[in-house]
């Protein structure tokens, strides 16, 4: 896939005005502090006890980032090697594993419940039991429970835009199964474990082996859950890993890798020619949820450029807390990674990246 640019401009971009948004980028900085562990148990998702960390976290490195057009690489600034937690990037990460399932018939049909190909006890009961897949992939599922130590209600009432500011955690009384659209962490973990149950091996090595190594990544990555998230899959102690790193764990990973995998993600799930993602996957994680025209399939839409305006239609992000975002722009074949950048500052980043374009 992608290559250093040759000697000259950059592929398609005017040089001078393609630095101006890496300059921009670099002015704009995160404003999380570099010890990850630290924030979080001061409380910036929820006060304790939920904030309790129950995996790995890592200090987070400096700002970095690449830009890639048509798969060759534009524009490169800091340490694209350095390995970070990722946060929710890992959220649209699982939604190609299900991607994987449903090409592999493991999953049927995306609207049947959850219950009748996974049977350990949480789809049971009034609330759960009519939860489909889709449910669980546009995060409208409801689901109620506690699942590894973590209860659904740490996260009912929660408001992305206000995140670290507004208040969550709430009562809120539950809505039937696909009726109401919530940004819910112990959910997501709950499809994450339904994937495990479906797959019978490991996310890590369902991911590694479709995914990362045909398209050339490297191993520096890696991909975790929780202490207490040890299931028992075929007779074997598995970790069921998180989606995301609101309680540490979750994807640990670089952005070189990263672009490889939003340049698959550009290519409908194609890699030299080879299908990698099911035919139809990636317009599916495309399609705007009814209850979120902003959401799909766990990927951030900009459906009427009302959510960045200053990108086409057609963008799409895989984004984490702390400014760690994928942008794929299929129509102008941008993809770019930014790693720690404020990420109230990612459309000014792309209205100047789409100012350096010809």
């Amino acid at each position: 896939m992608f290559s250093d640019p040759s000697p000259g401009p950059a592929p398609g971009f005017d040089p001078a005005a393609l630095q101006a948004a890496v300059d921009f980028a670099l002015a704009h900085e995160t404003p999380w502090p570099r010890d990850l562990r630290a924030h979080i148990e001061a409380g910036y998702f929820e006060a304790p006890p939920d904030n309790a960390i129950l995996g790995r976290t890592a200090p987070r490195g400096a700002p970095n980032g690449l830009v890639l057009r048509q798969g060759r690489l534009a524009a490169r600034w800091g340490d694209t090697w350095q390995v970070d937690m990722t946060f929710s990037v890992a959220k649209s990460y699982l939604a190609m594993l299900a991607g994987l399932a449903v090409g592999d018939g493991l999953i049927p049909d995306l609207d049947a419940p959850v219950r009748r190909l996974v049977d350990d006890g949480g789809f049971e009961g009034a609330q759960n039991a009519g939860i489909t897949w889709r449910h669980l992939l546009q995060n409208t599922s409801e689901w109620e429970g506690e699942l590894f130590g973590k209860s659904d209600l740490i996260d009912r009432g929660r408001n992305l835009v206000v995140e670290g500011r507004g208040q969550k955690g709430l009562p809120r009384p539950l809505q039937p199964p696909g009726a109401y659209w919530e940004y819910n962490d112990v959910r997501v973990n709950r499809l994450s474990l339904a994937l495990l149950r479906v797959f019978g091996r490991p996310l890590p090595e369902v991911f590694a082996e479709r995914i990362m190594r045909p398209i050339g990544a490297s191993d520096d990555w890696r991909w975790e859950g929780y202490e207490t998230s040890w299931v028992e899959i075929g007779g074997r102690l598995v970790q069921s890993v998180s989606g995301g790193g609101h309680w540490g764990g979750g994807v640990f990973i670089h952005a070189e890798d990263q672009a490889r995998i939003g340049q698959l993600c550009l290519q409908d799930g194609v890699w030299e020619g080879r299908r990698l993602l099911p035919e139809g996957w990636v317009a599916a994680c495309r399609t705007p949820c009814a209850l979120n025209p902003h959401y799909g399939l766990l990927w951030w839409l900009n459906t009427g450029r009302t959510r960045w305006p200053a990108a086409s239609e057609g963008s799409f992000c895989f984004s984490g807390a702390g400014g760690n975002i994928t942008w794929v722009d299929p129509e102008s074949g941008v993809v770019a990674v930014l790693r720690w950048v404020d990420p109230t500052q990612l459309n000014g980043f792309m209205e100047r990246v789409g100012q350096a374009l010809r």
